[in-house]
């Protein structure tokens, strides 16, 4: 047996002793930014986990006592940065304002931070794996897109309830609006047709018209809303 595989074998040998072992936070945090640099700069399939150590500073056996593999950390990756999103949109949709400048706020934070390079090459990377591994995939859009979708639907559900909005499918008018706010903007980046983040202009008119013309639709008495 390698080296590498025995301080692997040992590591997950005992359940309590790998927990305790993997409690440094720091570690934890330059292991998964070793990661992030690699699998962006190689692609998912191409990094390895030995890539991954060398770039993070770390034996092959610490990434395992912290991690179960590749697959792993990418998708703690992912986790990380999708909570300080939804935490931002929570708090967005919490603030004081109507309606308009709500969805306004909320449609400027998902857009800016959807087509932000991180995210982008994130995508770009299910994009590849998802034929091979489409459980994945399916964990991937379900943590993302679709808690997303959720979120903004029980915003939605109480604008309704309120009289303030009349829907019929909250969960088709949620993904409506999250796909204005996508606009000529996502597709772009994602193909590389728009090299560079979109700027707070571009990323303001399109919100401002998805707003506009989701309250056109669903809003009381036409989109009259104050």
């Amino acid at each position: 047996m390698h080296s590498n595989d025995y301080e692997r074998a040992e590591a997950c040998k005992e359940p309590h002793l790998r927990l305790a072992a993997g409690q440094d936070p720091a570690k934890r945090a330059q292991i998964l930014a070793g990661a992030g640099r690699v699998i962006s700069r190689m692609g998912y399939d191409a990094a390895s986990v030995n890539d991954i150590a060398r770039e993070a500073g770390v034996s092959k056996g610490t990434i395992y006592v912290y991690f179960s593999g590749k697959e792993d950390l990418f998708e703690e990756l992912m986790e990380e940065t999708r909570e300080r999103l939804f935490q931002e949109l929570e708090a967005e949709l919490d603030r004081p304002g109507d309606i308009s400048e709500r969805l306004v706020r909320y449609g400027e934070v998902v857009t800016r931070k959807l087509c932000s390079d991180p995210v982008i090459r994130a995508h770009r990377v299910m994009i590849g794996v998802t034929e091979r591994m489409p459980e994945l995939g399916i964990r991937f859009y379900d943590r993302g897109g679709r808690r997303g979708t959720i979120l903004l639907m029980t915003y939605l559900e109480a604008e309704v309830a309120a009289g303030r909005l009349v829907i019929e499918d909250v969960q088709l008018a949620a993904s409506q609006f999250f796909e204005l706010c996508m606009a000529g903007l996502f597709r772009r980046r994602l193909f590389g047709h728009m090299a560079a983040e979109p700027t707070e202009d571009e990323i303001a008119r399109t919100i401002h018209a998805a707003v506009e013309m989701f309250l056109c639709r669903y809003g009381k008495a036409g989109g009259a809303i104050g």
